[in-house]
């Protein structure tokens, strides 16, 4: 099946090598899950440092059934990485959600698992960073267990992954109980 796809260059001029490799990239998807109902891929310039050069960031937006799978890979200077590694994301992330659909997902091991990185507790919320790398916001109100303000930054917690607005979101936030302190 022919995916719908978007393709937008930030901060840099189009090029129709770009374009290819990323049609190439969305085409390969199809063989993981074939119900992507479309692809929106923005391919940008995030700033020009005098030891690293040009940097890229590349987002991959795929709309499936139900959801929305976003992936955000920033500070590559080939621009040729920043698109494989993006890709390579999505792709692990569409597998998973594949999975979960077919239901080879055990109904009660929902449950990821990963480590509070950043608080802003005035705020009340905070991020976790999965086992894969992916940051994910969480709110006061998804902590199940200790209360909000008990939480540290290392925390290991478990939790639900739940789209949510932008992206992914925590629910039902626990720190689990082998947690290192």
């Amino acid at each position: 099946m022919q995916i719908p796809t978007h393709i937008v260059f930030r901060d840099m001029p189009h090029s129709d090598a770009i374009e290819a490799a990323i049609r190439d990239k969305v085409a390969k998807l199809d063989q993981f899950y074939e119900r992507i109902m479309s692809c929106r891929v923005t391919v940008g310039m995030i700033c020009k440092h005098k030891h690293h050069g040009r940097l890229h960031n590349v987002r991959v937006d795929l709309t499936v059934p139900g959801s929305e799978i976003v992936v955000n890979r920033d500070n590559a200077e080939d621009v040729y990485v920043a698109i494989r590694d993006a890709f390579d994301h999505a792709r692990r992330r569409l597998e998973d959600y594949a999975r979960r659909q077919r239901g080879d997902v055990k109904a009660h091991e929902p449950e990821s698992r990963g480590r509070i990185v950043r608080l802003f507790g005035d705020e009340g919320y905070g991020f976790i960073e999965d086992m894969g790398g992916t940051e994910l916001y969480f709110h006061r109100y998804n902590v199940v267990h200790p209360d909000f303000e008990a939480l540290e930054v290392g925390d290991d917690v478990v939790f639900l992954e739940e789209t949510a607005g932008d992206g992914l979101q925590a629910n039902r936030v626990r720190v689990h109980s082998h947690s290192s302190h």
